[in-house]
């Protein structure tokens, strides 16, 4: 498939996926989520990817300007599914945000398993500016990452949260000075690559249940584990660990 709205190319066993509608801040659309979920499904032999946007911004969220973009078919159909598909995807995904992450913008990077931001990005909830509520999972994301009381800052204030600030707050993973953040967010992921992905993408799903209870979690570890277990990769893992030697996984 032919991409107009981003990117997607893989070296060694990181895919990098890029938003490329830099004149609109890489605002997103229908049409834009419809290629990137057609991306994250067609990874190929990448082991872990990376989510960035190009120009001077990650994503400054729904583009406006587009004949129902804020339409109940629009988020049903299109965004949500496409911030479902992140957080369920098998693979490891690292956002590296620069500039706005705003609206569904700021979603998508949490979203992400692991969040490195500039230290000139910021993260915003810009629907109350305009009198919209949150959306792309915004209200169930940033009371877990944050608590209640700085998610209801976010969401009712609709104030910039740059990165430093959204560090302290334990909203993403790291805050890196702008000339690095290319090679951090890249190396990230190239050590996410040469992991036991296999268990990653399980341990993923266990992190995305965290609205069960106690007895759910244990279970559902237990059957992850098991599988980790059987998996070439644990084998390999814990062979290595006796030999007192690096382990080399293919995420297998």
């Amino acid at each position: 498939m032919a991409y107009e709205f981003i990117s997607f190319e893989t070296a060694g066993s990181v895919a990098t996926l890029t938003f490329k509608r830099p004149n609109k801040l890489n605002a997103l659309t229908p049409e834009m989520a419809g290629e990137i979920r057609h991306a994250l499904a067609n990874y190929g032999r990448a082991r872990a990817i990376l989510i960035r946007g190009e120009g001077r911004a990650f994503c400054s969220g729904s583009d406006l300007s587009v004949e129902g973009a804020i339409s109940d078919d629009v988020l049903s159909d299109h965004y949500h599914p496409l911030i479902l598909d992140i957080v369920s995807h098998r693979l490891p995904i690292v956002a590296e945000v620069n500039g706005a992450a705003a609206g569904v913008g700021c979603s998508l990077a949490l979203a992400c398993d692991f969040c490195i931001a500039g230290e000139g990005a910021y993260f915003m909830q810009a629907f109350v500016n305009v009198g919209l509520v949150a959306d792309g999972g915004a209200s169930w994301m940033l009371p877990r990452l944050v608590g209640k009381a700085r998610a209801a800052e976010m969401m009712m204030l609709g104030e910039k949260i740059h990165g430093r600030l959204a560090l302290e707050w334990g909203l993403i993973h790291r805050c890196v000075p702008e000339a690095m953040l290319e090679h951090e967010a890249h190396a990230l992921a190239a050590r996410l690559a040469k992991g036991p992905t296999k268990a990653l993408g399980m341990m993923k799903a266990i992190l995305a249940a965290q609205d069960r209870d106690l007895r759910t979690i244990l279970e559902a570890e237990a059957k992850a584990q098991k599988l980790a277990a059987k998996s070439a990769d644990g084998q390999e893992g814990i062979a290595a660990f006796l030999a007192k030697r690096p382990p080399k996984f293919r995420g297998k």
